[in-house]
């Protein structure tokens, strides 16, 4: 009879065990599905979005139904000569809008109104490379650039320029990591 309770209670432990790993596997597909198709992670590789956010935050994305509007953070996946990998901006106008730079008054204007930009840390001045002052953003697009405008490399570079909002893998909603910066993104 011993015997028969030694069979038993390794047969219980091993149905334990199938039960515990079947759900781990459930939960672990739910999570890849929803990280697949309604949001991702990413990690910010520079720092042209300071100070909102910082080289080697976590961030979680928002894919699924979304639409880029003024004002959002987004990661784009467009490659130029400076970024091979996700990019993080922030939109500054969409497919139908007017942009106007003026680097001499460090002003973004779209559509005739000038941006209140409380999120900039500093003046702007005119970037390195070939740059664009005036732009007219075509339906489908968006017109990005960082908040670091210094040290960002963006819409204002020919080689980006608009962006396809098919490049867009989602907007910004949630900084994850470190947790010093835990909570809702810009």
């Amino acid at each position: 009879m011993s015997e028969d309770r030694r069979e038993q209670s390794a047969g219980g432990w091993r149905k334990e065990l199938y039960l515990w790993l079947g759900t781990a596997v459930a939960i672990l597909t739910v999570l890849t599905l929803l990280f697949v198709f309604v949001g991702r992670i990413i990690v910010v590789d520079n720092i042209s979005m300071l100070p909102t956010l910082e080289r080697g935050d976590l961030l979680l994305l928002q894919s699924v139904g979304y639409t880029p509007r003024q004002g959002d953070i987004v990661a784009l996946t467009k490659e130029f000569e400076y970024a091979d990998g996700p990019i993080v901006k922030r939109v500054i106008a969409t497919g139908g809008q007017h942009v106007e730079i003026d680097y001499a008054a460090g002003t973004v204007t779209v559509d005739g109104l000038i941006l209140d930009e409380h999120y900039l840390d500093g003046w702007m001045v005119t970037p390195h490379y070939e740059n664009l002052a005036s732009v007219d953003v075509p339906q489908g697009c968006i017109f990005v650039m960082g908040d670091n405008r210094n040290q960002s490399s963006d819409s204002r570079n020919v080689t980006l320029g608009t962006v396809d909002e098919r490049y867009v893998l989602g907007r910004v909603v949630w900084v994850l990591f470190p947790f010093r910066n835990f909570g809702p993104a810009g």
